[in-house]
C-alpha cells in the first residue's frame, strides 16, 4: 500500500472507510472518481459521453451538477451563495430554522425524515428539510468499467434512527442517472417521517421558453402563499389550468420570464404515473425525473420565478423545483394531521428508485419510463 493511498485515507476521516484508490484514468465512455474535492467537500464525479453528473459526498450527496455534454447546458440551479464549507465558515448567529438556508447551494437535495420548515416531532426537534442533505455520506465505487460505472453511499441520521443507502448508476451512451435507494428504520418503535428529493433547475436553461409535463390531475395551492404567488391559498383546480387571484386564468405548465416576479407554491397530487418533465421547446431540449409511485406519491412545485422576496432570496431567486415527495403539505406535523406521512416499523426497510434523464430533439413530453426513456408527446 503506498503512503500516498494512506495519507489520502487519513485525510478523509477515518482510516477505516472503504475507499478505493483508482490509477486508470480513463477518458472514454463512462467515467468514475471520488477523489476530486470543492471548496474542501469530496466530490463524486460521474460521467459519460453524454452527461457528466457532480455529487457532494461532504453535503448530503446533493448533485451539484447535472452538465448535458453536446449542449454545455448545466439544469442545476446555482444559488447566487454557491458552495460553501460548514468547516470554515463563520455564522453570526444559528438560525431558528436550521442552517439549511445557510448552506443550500441550489442543485438536488435529499430530504428526510421532515420536509418543509421545522417541527418537534417525538422529543425531535426538526431542522428545514430534515437531516440528510447536511450530513457526510460515506462512498465505496462499486463498478468502473467504459460500459457502466456505479458508486453506493450511505448515511446515518443523529437525531433519528435512519439508515438511508443510495446508489448511483450511468451507462455508456445514455443520459440517465440512475438511483436505488433503501431506507431502514433502525429504531425500536414505529416512526412517521416524509421522503423527497428536491431539484432546483438552472435559470439559463428555464428562461429558454420552458414548458412543464407531468400526470398529475389536481393542482393544490399551499395554505401559507407568498406575496408574489398568483393564487388563493389553499385553492384547488385541475392541472395545469387555475383561476388567479387576479380572475385571470393561469397556465402553471408555462415556465414565466423573471420580470412576472411569480412566487407559487403548489403541490401536484392524484398522480397517474410518477414522472415530470421540463423542455425548452425551442432548442427541443430538457431534463426530467421519473420516480417510484409507491413512495414518491406526489410533486411539489416550488417556482420562486423571480419574486421572491426577503431572506434568502431578496428577489435574487429565478429558478424551480419539482420535487418528488412522499407526502403533503410541507413540515411533517401538518402531514401527519393530513394523514399523508408515511409510517415505518421497527426494523422495516423500504427500497425505491429514481431516474434523472437530459433529453434533446423533443418538444414536449408524454410519459417517462422507470429505465428514463422519454415518449414524445
Amino acid at each position: 500500500m503506498s503512503p500516498l493511498y494512506v495519507m489520502r485515507t487519513l485525510m478523509r476521516g477515518n482510516a477505516k472507510m472503504q475507499f478505493r484508490h483508482y490509477t486508470h484514468e480513463r477518458n472514454y465512455g463512462c467515467r468514475i472518481s471520488d477523489e476530486f474535492t470543492l471548496r474542501g467537500l469530496r466530490l463524486l464525479i460521474i460521467e459519460n459521453e453524454k452527461i457528466r453528473v457532480s455529487v457532494l459526498l461532504d453535503q448530503g450527496t446533493d448533485i451539484y451538477e447535472f452538465l448535458h455534454k453536446p449542449t454545455d447546458t448545466d439544469f442545476m440551479w446555482r444559488r447566487p451563495t454557491g458552495v460553501r464549507n460548514p468547516a470554515v465558515s463563520l455564522e453570526m448567529r444559528a438560525s431558528s430554522v436550521g442552517a439549511f438556508g445557510d448552506y443550500y447551494e441550489g442543485g438536488w437535495q435529499e430530504c428526510l425524515p421532515n420536509g418543509g420548515r421545522v417541527c418537534e416531532y417525538k422529543g425531535v426537534e426538526m431542522g428545514m428539510h430534515g437531516e440528510v442533505w447536511g450530513l457526510p455520506w460515506r462512498c465505496q465505487i462499486t463498478r468502473d468499467e467504459p460500459e457502466v460505472v456505479q458508486a453506493k453511499t450511505w448515511v446515518r441520521t443523529v437525531r433519528t434512527p435512519f439508515l438511508l443507502e443510495k446508489t448511483f448508476t450511468l451507462r455508456s451512451g445514455s443520459g440517465v442517472l440512475e438511483i436505488d435507494e433503501t431506507l431502514t428504520n433502525e429504531g425500536q418503535e414505529q416512526i412517521d417521517l416524509m421522503w423527497g428529493h428536491h431539484p432546483a433547475l438552472g435559470s439559463r436553461f428555464l428562461e429558454q421558453d420552458c414548458r412543464i409535463d407531468c400526470a398529475a390531475d389536481t393542482v393544490v395551492v399551499d395554505s401559507n402563499v407568498a406575496e408574489g404567488s398568483r393564487f388563493e391559498p389553499a385553492q384547488r383546480f385541475p392541472w395545469p389550468r387555475g383561476l388567479g387571484r387576479d380572475g385571470k386564468e393561469v397556465d402553471v405548465s408555462v415556465v414565466v420570464p423573471p420580470e412576472d416576479r411569480v412566487d407559487d407554491m403548489l403541490y401536484l397530487t392524484d398522480l397517474r404515473e410518477g414522472w415530470w418533465a421540463v423542455t425548452s421547446e425551442p432548442r427541443r431540449l430538457g431534463f426530467g425525473i421519473s420516480f417510484d409511485l409507491e413512495t414518491f406519491r406526489h410533486i411539489w412545485l416550488w417556482m420562486p420565478l423571480g419574486g421572491s422576496w426577503r431572506s434568502p432570496s431578496w428577489g435574487r431567486h429565478y429558478t424551480l423545483a419539482l420535487e418528488p415527495f412522499s407526502s403533503y403539505p410541507a413540515i411533517l406535523t401538518n402531514a401527519i394531521e393530513a394523514g399523508t406521512q408515511l409510517v415505518m416499523e421497527p426494523g422495516e426497510r423500504r427500497s425505491t428508485w429514481l431516474r434523472a434523464v437530459a433529453y434533446d430533439e423533443v418538444g414536449r413530453v408524454a410519459g417517462i419510463s422507470e429505465e428514463g426513456e422519454i415518449t414524445p408527446a
